[in-house]
Formats: C-alpha cells, sequence, structure tokens
C-alpha cells in the first residue's frame, strides 16, 4: 500500500496517542491502563501545543505515523485553551507523585545548555511515532523527509534515551551531541536511562 502525506485528521489524534504509548516504551513506567493512557495523552497535548509543524502519513485510510516539529518564529499551530489547561494539571500532579520526572527534564536541560554553547538551534524535532500495526517499511524516514523539504537549511534538535530506537537517527544523518546517566526514580520503580541529544543541520535543497 501507498504511503502519503496528508494533514493529519482530528479523528486520528487518539491513534497518535497509542503509537506513542508503545513506540516510546511508556508502558515501562506505568502498570495502570487509566494512568497510562492518560499520560499519553498529557504527552501528546503538550508536544501538539509546541508544533509549528504536524505531518502525517496514512496508508490508504489509515494513518501511519506523525511528525511534531517546533521551528522557532513560525506560529504554534494548536493554542487550544482546553489541552493548556489539561497540561498544567497534569504537570501539578506528576510532580506531587513522581519526583522522577524532574530528574528526565534536569538531564535535558543540562544538556541542552552544553549543546547552546556550541550552536544556536532554529527548532526541535518533539514527536515521532509510527503505527506499530502496519507493516510497511520507511514511514518514519518519510516524515523525516517531508520536514527536511519543508524547512531546508535549519538545525534541529531531539531528546531521545537508550530506552528508545535512537539508532533510526544515526542512521538518518543525526549526530550525538551530548549523553548524561541518571536513575529514574517512578513511584517504586528506578530505571537506569541514558539521555540524549541529537541535532542535525537540514540539507539545502
Amino acid at each position: 500500500m501507498k504511503l502519503q502525506i496528508r494533514q493529519l485528521q482530528k479523528k486520528d489524534h487518539k491513534k497518535a496517542i497509542q503509537f506513542a504509548l508503545k513506540g516510546m516504551h511508556f508502558d515501562w513506567y506505568l502498570d495502570n491502563p487509566f494512568l497510562l493512557y492518560l499520560y499519553g495523552t498529557y504527552f501528546w497535548y503538550m508536544e501538539l501545543l509546541r508544533a509549528t509543524q504536524v505531518i502525517a502519513v496514512y496508508a490508504g485510510k489509515e494513518l501511519a505515523g506523525v511528525l511534531l516539529a517546533e521551528i522557532y518564529e513560525e506560529e504554534k499551530i494548536d493554542t487550544s485553551f482546553g489541552k493548556k489547561l489539561y497540561v498544567r494539571i497534569f504537570d501539578f500532579l506528576q510532580n506531587l507523585s513522581y519526583k522522577g520526572v524532574g530528574t528526565y527534564d534536569n538531564a535535558n536541560r543540562e544538556m541542552y545548555a552544553l549543546y547552546r554553547k556550541r550552536t544556536t538551534p532554529d527548532g526541535e524535532l518533539i514527536f515521532l511515532a509510527a503505527n506499530p500495526g502496519i507493516k510497511i517499511k520507511g514511514i518514519g524516514s518519510l516524515l523525516l523527509q517531508e520536514l527536511e523539504c519543508r524547512e531546508p537549511g535549519k538545525q534541529v534538535f531531539l531528546y531521545t534515551d537508550n530506552a528508545c530506537t535512537y539508532q533510526f537517527y544515526e542512521h538518518r544523518g543525526f549526530q550525538r551531541v551530548c549523553e548524561k546517566e541518571i536513575l529514574l526514580a517512578l513511584g517504586k520503580k528506578e530505571v537506569p536511562l541514558e539521555c540524549l541529544l541529537y541535532a542535525k543541520t537540514i540539507p539545502c535543497l
């Protein structure tokens, strides 16, 4: 089946959340399915509110993958008050319940500070997830290619960790700029992670 770049349909937002839950291994950190869905919704809203580029790939009528990017000085696509309120409430509750989340965020901030000493980025790749139920190769690559067509010459970066398929980015020209080992405490769980920051200057057309 042929893959096509199309506008993300509102009805497919829930599917994008499910892609993230599986592809980013959020289920490693949360056992409760209800809390897992709430967190997935929070993560999706948080990134969607930042996004200036929303790129979707479809295989026929089925959503195959989604990419969100924030390119500085471009207008945000979604400014929903309801989403902002959800994110604020979840942030508050999360900070009360899971102190380890701050450890992850602090590691990213430290890596970003080191990265900024060397260069000034034009934007950030903030979400990339593919449909695990579609056995078609090249979904992630097509999403990145579309972003590169839209933003030639821009330097973009992303945060990831060794629990995710960071090798995907290395195979597509991203360079590892910073790394930091942490111990993520989530309730009674302690998860060792290596936080990573990758960057790439998109070739000019």
